[in-house]
């Protein structure tokens, strides 16, 4: 099978496009043609080497699939061959995604909601899960409540503010001027272009004084030490950011605050969860750009260059089926 194999730790040419055996699904396990991934912050941070002791080279990297199962491995009974499946394979344990096969545990896989492409299904596992996990498990948002997501247009953000919306809270978040529309369409109540104004100042204002309940980290900087002048008594803050830098959180003391660390779990339960939500027209992930399994290294260092015009994921098209996707795309355009 064709692969892409980091080699090294460093830029996006650290990557080699070759061949690599393909996998034997073993117990409990299924083989998965992928027909789509797609990039996450995650995937570059992998890449540059910010998890040496955990990433042995070379590797096989990446963090989202939506595919086809083709073989299953003794004891698989939720899943046949020819099922459409999605999933984000156990992170920092085996081989990712960037790879025309993959082998899965049955635990972690959910069929596919029909009502995505694959791209798109490839483009909402691991943000999906993550704004999951973070909103509603950690969080525990509830309706009403009021919640600011930073980052709104980003892969994780985009889907927060539909998860958000459909638990009933008033969503807040921040964007550069370019992106307002977009995350409007999406739901946000309040828009604040954080190249203009602060967002603590515009929150107190919007909200006379009372602040948020939540506060959703996803770009880490000083939020952490900063949410508490923004957060109402015995707010939330949930951070899926992993940040070396300490921060005083001594504000935090003041406004009876918690804090929460999001490193996302994999388990078909969350899947589930979220296909439901598609199915009722409150969530859809949104694709700003495709690239081919070749052009992966370009996908990287787009999603790392900070003004990249990008808005949702970039999805990577890896099979016959997702190329499709991509040809009936630009057939309707």
């Amino acid at each position: 099978m064709k692969a892409l194999i980091l080699k090294t730790f460093g830029g996006p040419e650290s990557f080699e496009l070759s061949e690599a055996p393909k996998p034997v699904p073993q117990a409990g396990q299924m083989l998965v043609r992928v027909h789509a991934t797609s990039i996450n912050p995650l995937d570059f941070q992998v890449r540059r080497g910010d998890y040496p002791d955990l990433v042995p080279l070379p590797a096989i990297t990446g963090h989202d699939v939506s595919g086809v199962v083709e073989a299953v491995g003794p004891g698989v009974t939720a899943f046949s061959p020819g099922d459409e499946v999605w999933y984000t394979p156990q992170i920092f344990d085996g081989p990712g995604s960037y790879a025309e096969y993959h082998v899965a545990a049955e635990s972690i896989v959910g069929k596919k909601p029909a009502a995505l492409t694959h791209l798109e299904a490839a483009s909402l596992t691991l943000v999906g899960g993550t704004a999951w996990e973070a909103l509603t498990v950690r969080a525990a948002l509830r309706v009403g409540e009021r919640i600011l997501i930073h980052g709104g247009a980003g892969g994780v953000g985009h889907v927060a503010i539909q998860l958000a919306k459909a638990i009933g809270a008033q969503v807040f978040t921040t964007v550069r001027a370019a992106n307002a529309d977009f995350v409007r369409s999406l739901g946000a109540d309040v828009v604040i272009d954080y190249e203009k104004e602060d967002y603590v100042d515009a929150i107190m204002r919007v909200t006379g004084g009372r602040g948020v309940d939540v506060v959703f980290d996803t770009i880490g900087g000083n939020t952490l030490s900063r949410s508490p002048d923004a957060l109402a008594q015995l707010g939330r803050v949930v951070s899926i950011v992993d940040l070396a830098q300490p921060q005083n959180l001594i504000q935090a003391w003041g406004k009876n605050a918690s804090y929460h660390f999001v490193f996302t779990r994999q388990h078909r339960g969350k899947l589930d969860e979220l296909s439901a939500l598609v199915t009722r027209g409150q969530l859809r992930p949104h694709v700003g750009a495709v690239y081919t399994l070749a052009d992966i290294p370009s996908a990287h260092a787009r999603l790392e260059s900070p003004n990249n015009g990008l808005q949702g994921k970039i999805a990577i098209a890896v099979g016959p089926l997702a190329a499709a996707d991509v040809l009936a795309k630009q057939t309707q355009q």
